[in-house]
């Protein structure tokens, strides 16, 4: 049903008509104007029509629902599949760029945006030790801070 667009469409034109009709009709009794002048026959072609409206309506809604549903479940899927391929380009640059592998582990706790501190609480190091091991892998990276470090791997990522 949602790949023919043109049901939709006529659907919603089916549904405004019938719901004009019927709106009229309860306008034009309660102010007196004048009605729609409709033999029996074909007001009970408008009233089947609306009503084969609504229960069409209610089956797009049930589909659109279910469609929804299995893209929120891909899209999730997607999701996933993208973070680990992150990863895997993440630890291509750090290879290009020579790390170390404690220069590696350093670089993954600052993309996470961890301190200083923090990291060498976490690798049971001095902070002094982080900082040269942090400098040196801004060296090799090209830059000059933490900032610009995660910036440069971000962008290249990304673009």
């Amino acid at each position: 049903m949602l790949k023919h667009p043109s049901l939709v469409w006529i659907l919603v034109a089916l549904q405004t008509v019938a719901g004009v009709y019927f709106l009229w009709e309860m306008i034009a009794s309660v102010f007196g104007l004048p009605d729609i002048p409709l033999r029996w026959q074909w007001r009970e072609v408008v009233e089947i029509a609306a009503v084969f409206g609504l229960i069409l309506g209610a089956v797009l809604g049930v589909n659109l629902a279910l469609t929804a549903r299995r893209e929120i479940a891909r899209a999730t899927s997607s999701q996933r599949l993208t973070a680990g391929k992150f990863t895997d380009e993440v630890k291509a640059r750090f290879r290009q760029m020579e790390l170390s592998p404690a220069e590696t582990e350093v670089a993954w706790f600052l993309l996470k945006g961890m301190s200083l501190t923090e990291i060498a609480a976490l690798r049971g190091t001095r902070e002094g030790t982080v900082r040269a091991q942090s400098t040196a892998l801004y060296r090799k990276a090209g830059v000059s801070g933490k900032a610009q470090f995660i910036s440069l791997i971000l962008e290249d990522l990304l673009l």
